[in-house]
């Protein structure tokens, strides 16, 4: 006993040998499933494979055509490290261990300062070399130390060879153990290694990648690579953004999760173990344990460390519309009338690259969008707003004093440079380009001043950052990369073309304080930062930016769209786990390209993906260079009809899809949910990621499939209103088929649930003007109870100032009459409508026992 804190210490023994390289000392009768890769990185033949191999200290048995189980894997007594001090008391332990023999990879450190401290309900574990410092990810995070008492967590440690496990107190699950496994810790300069035991096996999580909501370890290996590149969705491919998190499901349906703070390159291993592996490059292993115990209190003490999300602005989570390729301010402007005109609610016009003079940052062609700034002003008359795309790379081979963002941009010093000091070139749309290091105040102060001159140009409302991986059409630079280790490191995770320099600049080239090497995957996060500070100081109100890159924490400065998808039924799929995912990532304001952004689309995919689009918390139609049009007015009348319904019902709920946000900014709680978020238990919801919920009151189920007018749908044990038939259905966890003909998505309302809602208009400022209501869907007590959040809109001071309500309906125990209240908690904006148009569903029909309302109770 020390500090009041009791640690249960397991002594397991350990075989000693006399040298790894000693075959015959090995211990290589491993079960398949405990077969860890000691050779992750490739072989030029399988000769050169077991010599490798055999030089490791590891063991070689070549897998018979399994290529589920690698042929080099770590024997039972392989060296790793030990424990030579401990320290302990109530806020944590300080572990020294120390590796006795080589592991195999150049550079070791032999010696490890291993810090566990105790967070309510998280518990950090830090690896750091006590003698040299290390690059650490500069992320401020938010995790703060407790006294371990009344903690979740239940915390062990192996002395010999060194482990920690975590299990959770109540239950005895595991959540995160290292001890046990035939897998060493290894802890080299620039590979570092660490694995762990899996409860189910069951993972959400390891992104960005195209997959499934959940992963099952235990079916397949697997390995994940985190190193972000310019690269449309893919499988089996490194994306747009780097998220080393995973939210894991246990045996008695409780969640747990676990977050490795590292921004170098890396892998993840999935084995069915079941265990996860965890590979970086450099840095120190930084991980963050999460206690849950259900899933939304996992993506809440994620946040808590990474940052909250940012709050989007009302109008934002209207109807947006774009397309690279409008060629003309005549043909924009066309495509604006049309969609006005057949009534669609439409509230952000969008231009890509197409509209700027040579694809240069902030300018646009005078010839082609001639009168651009007035169809900029028609836009803020009719009450919508505009978005101009700015990509990270700034064009360098302009004339000296003909292009601004470049020659101040010289002068202040903020791009990044190579290794004799000079800026480094690459090649991205304008041809050669500098990179901005936004890691750097000055060069946030740099991009603010150029966002204030465009804006006196054209008043842009908010800001979109494509090509901020970074990309780069050259490899490394025009003069390509330096022979070294930043740019050959001794491993390098399988990644696409296999080279970190690979479509990006060279991983060797500076930073103000960094290589790029440490921080490649912060860079998209480090732009959105800068254009986050910039739009802030430029409107003084709320904003939002859109990222294609992002790191954890990203979430507090931009959103996400999913990039380069292709217009075809499988992408539309893939765009809802990617949406369901990057909740976990603390990313909620995020969506898909509707209708698809690469290849033509069909007006039945483009009906069908309206419908889901309109439950993206971020709501975008958008397609590529020279493919048709597929704005909605260019449909049939039909399909236009369809549109239009759809995303008028997203505008009726918009008031709870705002206040969902403003609980995710100030909570983390997720917008959007796969089905096992609110129904843990189930758990034959848990691979369910067709369907997905809002909040914990709508369940959408959309038709992903082609030439199809049903749709089989899972319904776990609840009371749902269908909120077009107005049909109760009472399910004891079951699936159905459902109809779902063309114009109609299946949308319900759970019992229990009070929405707020407003009549939709065209724009939300219209619609703001008109009275609130609410759908109200009764549980089998007929009760039900719901959450509003109101404010001007975009107030940048928005939270306790504003109004939050508290909806209450609660039936007399006569079931003949029912009190309805609304509750003001706090705040009081004034220019809040009344709630006096309350839409029932006709409560007569729908519950049968309600005869009338017996009135309100408005109290503060």
């Amino acid at each position: 006993m020390k500090g009041g804190l009791l640690l249960n210490i397991l002594l397991i023994s350990v075989i000693n040998i006399k040298s790894i390289k000693c075959l015959t000392a090995l211990t290589c009768n491993n079960d398949n499933k405990l077969k860890f890769d000691c050779h992750p990185d490739k072989a030029e033949s399988d000769l050169a494979l077991e010599e490798n191999c055999k030089s490791r200290g590891c063991c070689y048995v070549p897998s018979k055509g399994d290529i589920d189980t690698p042929s080099c894997f770590f024997p039972a007594n392989f060296n790793s490290y030990k424990m030579q001090t401990k320290s302990c008391a109530a806020s944590g332990c300080r572990f020294l261990i120390k590796r006795a023999m080589p592991s195999g990879w150049p550079r070791d450190i032999n010696e490890i300062r291993v810090d566990l401290t105790f967070g309510e309900d998280i518990i950090r574990i830090k690896f750091t070399d006590p003698k040299d410092k290390r690059f650490e990810v500069p992320l401020v995070n938010h995790f703060k130390q407790k006294p371990f008492s009344n903690s979740q967590f239940q915390f062990d440690f192996v002395p010999d060879p060194f482990g920690i496990r975590i299990t959770r107190r109540s239950t005895g699950a595991v959540i995160f153990d290292t001890t046990g496994l035939i897998t060493p810790i290894i802890f080299s300069d620039q590979f570092i290694q660490i694995s762990t035991k899996l409860n189910t096996g069951l993972v959400q999580g390891i992104g960005e990648h195209q997959t499934k909501v959940l992963l099952n370890a235990t079916s397949s290996r697997k390995r994940y690579s985190l190193w972000t590149r310019d690269q449309g969705p893919t499988f089996n491919a490194n994306l747009y953004g780097a998220h080393p998190v995973y939210l894991q499901m246990e045996s008695d349906s409780l969640a747990s999760g676990v977050f490795l703070l590292n921004s170098n390159a890396m892998d993840i291993d999935l084995t069915p173990a079941p265990a996860a592996t965890f590979r970086t490059i450099g840095g120190v292993l930084d991980f963050f344990i999460y206690a849950g115990p259900t899933p939304d209190r996992v993506i809440s003490q994620h946040t808590q460390v990474v940052a909250k999300p940012f709050f989007p602005p009302y109008w934002s989570l209207g109807f947006h519309l774009c397309r690279y390729g409008y060629n003309s301010a005549k043909n924009l402007k066309n495509v604006i009338d049309r969609n006005r005109a057949i009534g669609l609610p439409y509230e952000v016009q969008w231009n890509d690259i197409d509209y700027m003079n040579g694809t240069k940052d902030f300018t646009y062609d005078h010839q082609k969008y001639y009168g651009l700034p007035e169809i900029v002003k028609d836009l803020h008359e009719h009450d919508q707003k505009y978005v101009i795309i700015l990509d990270p790379a700034i064009s360098s081979n302009q004339k000296p004093g003909t292009y601004k963002p470049y020659d101040e941009g010289l002068r202040r010093k903020v791009f990044m440079t190579n290794e004799s000091g000079g800026v480094l070139i690459g090649k991205v749309w304008p041809g050669e380009t500098a990179f901005p290091d936004f890691f750097h105040n000055d060069t946030i102060d740099w991009w603010t001043d150029q966002l204030f001159d465009y804006h006196r140009k054209i008043p842009y409302d908010s800001l979109w950052n494509d090509m901020n991986e970074p990309s780069n059409f050259v490899e490394g630079s025009i003069s390509g990369c330096p022979k070294n280790s930043l740019n050959n490191p001794p491993y390098t995770p399988p990644i696409t073309d296999g080279r970190l320099s690979a479509k990006t600049v060279c991983p060797s080239s500076l930073h103000h304080k960094y290589h790029h090497y440490n921080v490649h995957n912060m860079y998209g996060l480090s732009e959105s930062r800068a254009s986050h500070i910039g739009l802030t100081r430029l409107l003084k109100k709320r904003t939002f930016v859109i990222s294609r890159s992002t790191f954890a924490g990203s979430g507090k400065y931009s959103g996400h769209w999913g990039g380069d998808q292709a217009a075809t039924w499988q992408e539309l799929y893939y765009s809802i786990t990617q949406m369901l995912n990057f909740q976990l990532y603390g990313i909620p304001f995020m969506g898909g390209d509707i209708c698809g952004f690469v290849g033509d689309t069909t007006e039945e995919l483009c009906i069908r993906w309206t419908q889901v689009g309109a439950f993206y918390p971020f709501m975008r139609n958008h397609n590529n260079l020279g493919g048709k049009d597929q704005d909605p007015a260019v449909f049939s009348k039909r399909a236009q009809e369809a549109i239009i319904d759809v995303t008028k019902f997203r505008y009726f709920v918009m008031p709870y899809l705002y206040s969902l946000l403003y609980l995710a900014s100030t909570t983390g709680k997720p917008v959007v949910r796969p089905l096992f978020y609110n129904f843990p238990a189930d758990k034959i919801a848990w691979p369910i990621d067709q369907q997905f919920m809002w909040g914990e009151c709508l369940l959408i189920s959309p038709v992903l499939t082609p030439n199809t007018t049903v749709v089989r749908a899972y319904f776990p044990t609840q009371r749902y209103y269908d909120v077009k038939t107005k049909l109760i259905l009472d399910s004891t966890g079951q699936w159905l088929e459902l109809a779902a003909p063309l114009n109609t998505v299946n949308v319900h309302l759970l019992g229990g649930c009070i929405l707020p809602t407003l009549l939709p208009e065209t724009t939300t400022t219209k619609a703001r003007q008109n009275p609130f209501g609410a759908l109200i869907g009764l549980d089998r007590n007929e009760n039900a109870k719901g959450f509003m959040y109101w404010d001007n809109g975009d107030d940048l001071e928005y939270g306790e100032r504003n109004t939050q309500i508290i909806f209450k309906w609660t039936t007399n125990a006569d079931k003949k009459t029912a009190l309805f209240e609304a509750q003001t908690l706090i705040g009081n904006y004034k220019e809040m409508k009344t709630l006096d148009d309350i839409i029932l569903n006709d409560t007569r029909v729908i519950f049968g026992k309600v005869e009338f309302i017996k009135g309100w109770a408005n109290s503060n």
